[in-house]
Formats: C-alpha cells, sequence, structure tokens
C-alpha cells in the first residue's frame, strides 16, 4: 500500500461493507483539527444516489482496509444514510480543496489544487496542500494524458519532476468553519503570529471579505493594531466596515491618531460621528479637533502620537523614555521639550544624545535651529522643509507656539503620491 495518497485519487471510490457489497461512494473526509500540526482524519463521509443524494459518516476506525477499496467493518443493514449534507467542523473538500490558503514559509497566498494525505496504520494524516499545476490536472482526470504529451514534447519538463507541494506545518486555511466566521485553532494563531504584520497585510489584499474578516478576527487586538495600519485606505475601510461599532471604535482608539483621522475623513458622517461617540472622551476629543484641519494641511498630516519631555530633563531620562515606548505607535527616534504651557523648547534625536553622558542636560543636544511648521502650512512647504533639513519628522505647532502633533515623512509622501495621481492620472 502506497505511504501517500492524494485525495484526488480517492474522492469517488467505491465503498463497501464487510460482505463486499458496494454501499457508496467517497465525497469527503473530515479531520480531527485541535491544535494538531498534522491533522488526522476522524471519519470518511460516503454518499449515494444520483439526482437524491444520501449521506453518511463512518469513523474512521469503523474501517477494516483503507487501500484502494475501502471496506468498513460494517453490514449495508447497519449504516444510516442521512437525506441532508452533513455538518461538520472540518472538511477537506469544504475547507481546503480550492480554497485560498496562506504559505507561512514563503508568506503568501495560494491556492489548493489538491491535497497530500499519509497513510499510516490504517489513520489517515493531512500532510501537505498541492498548490501546482499538477494537481488541478489531477483533479480534472487528465493526468495520464498531459504526462504523456508534456514527457514527447519536453521530457525533462519541470512539470513531471517538482510536485508543487507545501508542508501542513507551513499552511494555514482561512475559511476554517465558515458559520463561525473566524480561525479558531491556537495552532493556527501560532502559525500566523510569526509573520510580520506588513506582510500579513499584503496577504489580506489578495483575499475575498470574508477571508480578510476570517483572518483578522484571528490575531490578538495588538497585533490587529500593527495589521490594520499597514493596510491600505481602501482596505481599512472595506475591514472596519464588517466589524461592529464597538469593534471599529476600540481599534480607531488605539492606532495611531493621523491613521484614525484619515479614515475617519473617508467614511460618511453618520458612521464617524457614532464612533467616536464610543471613544473615550478625551481622544475623541483629539480626533474631533484633527478632523477639523484640511487634510492636505499639517494640522490634517499630523500624529498627535510623539515623546517629549520638560526643559529640566536629563539624557537619562530620554533613554529610560525610549525604552519604556519601545512599542509606540509614533517616531521614538525624536524627543521633543516643551515648557510648562507645552511650548516648543527644541528637538533632538536619539542619534544626538545616545553616547552622551545619562546625567547631561538633554537640551544641550538639541538642534541649533527649532525647525517646525504650523497647522495651517500646505504638504509642499512641509515636504521642503523635510527634505532641506533631512528630517524624518518636524514638529507642528499652532500660533501660540504649542506643540500640537508631529508630521513623518511617509505621511508627507502618502498625501504628495495621492496629490500627484489626481492631478497627473488622466496624463498617465
Amino acid at each position: 500500500m502506497r505511504l501517500f495518497i492524494y485525495l484526488s485519487e480517492m474522492l469517488g471510490r467505491k465503498v463497501c461493507d464487510s460482505n463486499g457489497r458496494v454501499i457508496g461512494r467517497l465525497t469527503d473526509v473530515s479531520m480531527r483539527l485541535a491544535d494538531e500540526v498534522f491533522p488526522r482524519a476522524e471519519s470518511l463521509i460516503i454518499s449515494r444516489g444520483f439526482i437524491v443524494k444520501q449521506y453518511m459518516s463512518v469513523a474512521i476506525e469503523s474501517f477494516e482496509r483503507l487501500g484502494k477499496n475501502l471496506k468498513i467493518k460494517k453490514d449495508a443493514g447497519q449504516v444510516n444514510f442521512k437525506p441532508e449534507k452533513l455538518r461538520v467542523d472540518f472538511s477537506l473538500c469544504r475547507d481546503i480543496l480550492d480554497q485560498q490558503v496562506v504559505d507561512t514559509h514563503d508568506q503568501k497566498v495560494v491556492r489548493v489544487n489538491d491535497v497530500h494525505l499519509l497513510r499510516v496504520d490504517n489513520q489517515i494524516y493531512l500532510a501537505h496542500v498541492d498548490v501546482g499545476l499538477r494537481g488541478l490536472v489531477r483533479r480534472l482526470g487528465w493526468q495520464k494524458f498531459i504526462d504523456a504529451i508534456v514527457k514527447m514534447i519536453v521530457p525533462d519538463s519541470p512539470y513531471l519532476k517538482e510536485e508543487e507541494l507545501i508542508s501542513w506545518r507551513n499552511s494555514q486555511a482561512l475559511t476554517l468553519g465558515r458559520n463561525k466566521n473566524v480561525l479558531r485553532f491556537n495552532e493556527a494563531k501560532r502559525k500566523l503570529a510569526r509573520i510580520p504584520p506588513t506582510q500579513l497585510a499584503e496577504i489580506m489584499e489578495d483575499l475575498d471579505i470574508f477571508e480578510k474578516l476570517s483572518l483578522f478576527k484571528s490575531f490578538t487586538f495588538d497585533l490587529q493594531k500593527k495589521v490594520f495600519t499597514d493596510l491600505a485606505p481602501q482596505e481599512k475601510e472595506e475591514l472596519i466596515d464588517q466589524l461592529t461599532d464597538r469593534e471599529a471604535a476600540d481599534l480607531i482608539e488605539n492606532i495611531p491618531s493621523d491613521e484614525a483621522v484619515d479614515l475617519l475623513a473617508d467614511i460618511p458622517k453618520e458612521k464617524s460621528a457614532k464612533w467616536l461617540r464610543l471613544i473615550h472622551s478625551a481622544t475623541s476629543k483629539q480626533l474631533r479637533k484633527l478632523l477639523g484641519f484640511a487634510q492636505d494641511s499639517a494640522g490634517g498630516l499630523m500624529t498627535t502620537e510623539y515623546l517629549y519631555l520638560k526643559r529640566d530633563a536629563l539624557v537619562g531620562d530620554a533613554m529610560a523614555k525610549i525604552k519604556k515606548f519601545v512599542d509606540y505607535p509614533g517616531n521614538i527616534f525624536h524627543v521633543y521639550i516643551v515648557d510648562d504651557e507645552h511650548k516648543l523648547l527644541g528637538a533632538t534625536s536619539l542619534r544626538r544624545f545616545i553616547n552622551e553622558d545619562d546625567k547631561k542636560p538633554l537640551i544641550e543636544t538639541c538642534y541649533p535651529k527649532r525647525i517646525f511648521v504650523r497647522t495651517d502650512d500646505d504638504v509642499e512647504e512641509i515636504a521642503l522643509l523635510l527634505e532641506k533639513y533631512k528630517f524624518s519628522s518636524i514638529p507642528v505647532l499652532d500660533e501660540n507656539d504649542v506643540l500640537q502633533g508631529v508630521i513623518t515623512t511617509d505621511d508627507v509622501l502618502e498625501e504628495l503620491i495621492s496629490l500627484a495621481w489626481t492631478k497627473y492620472k488622466d496624463q498617465l
């Protein structure tokens, strides 16, 4: 008996009772997932009938033989078929075959054309998913014909020698239990947690909205914030529209303020007003203030997440603050010094004080010239200053020199690209 077998080779096989009488054909395989790295088959689903089909699930332990012929230990009179499809948590045909899965090794989305199974001691395990062209040809029943043609034309073709198999250890289905709308297994979460947030955001862009939501809800809240921030604006709107109002408000409250404002500015006012009412009052007030600025102005582009210290702070205080806020959503490489009224006194960067004595006053490491923009300055002015002084961020002050926020080069670049596209898209 072959150790490995493809699902497409098993589907449609006759299933016999203990007396050798055919009782139906194999139509699906139900798997036991739990937290197993390689899931084990729980039962085989058998169907009979042509126009009106009936179904029955038989536990894997009830099979006498799982070879070329499938034979159960019971007599035909001891089995009961039902007229409706059986409900199972996870089956190969419904949840894996023709579905998209995440290749957690190469960090991309692939489509499953066949499933590679391992047979050991009358048990069946899910070993690999086949994402290659040959897997699709095998599914269609054309393998012998196509293989013969390829051998005649290109005998050394990689198509004949290289199987495109991905170990289930490095795969994760995105729609396990569609009725649950979420990945529910710890092993799935462990696999996905190994992928950087930026890569997860790119993966999500290749999925339909159901799969996006299923994948997103499997993340921890901390990972959700990071992935959501890295999504394109249209992707953010599509995804957050599928969340409950409470979930959406929690997300908006905990992502960088500039990202939150951009999102709130692009959705219907009734919806943004509803979410703002659910957000903590201080954060809501801050976001409403930012929404009052023009989107292409410094006020509209700035984020209110930044690190600041008072006039008497020492270098050691700045280092301690950076270490404390290492996962801070804002820029931690610049520190701003303010007075008791939050007016900007100076700006410094990690590069300027990292090698200084901890007891040295931080203000002595500030840039010699105070460079800033006003809340109503436009994006072109901001870009010129950032390029001139080679800063990665620049502070934003109001008319009273009170520090309102900071703008990063990323924020400016996104806005400039958007403006350029609007201006020149017809020519392009």
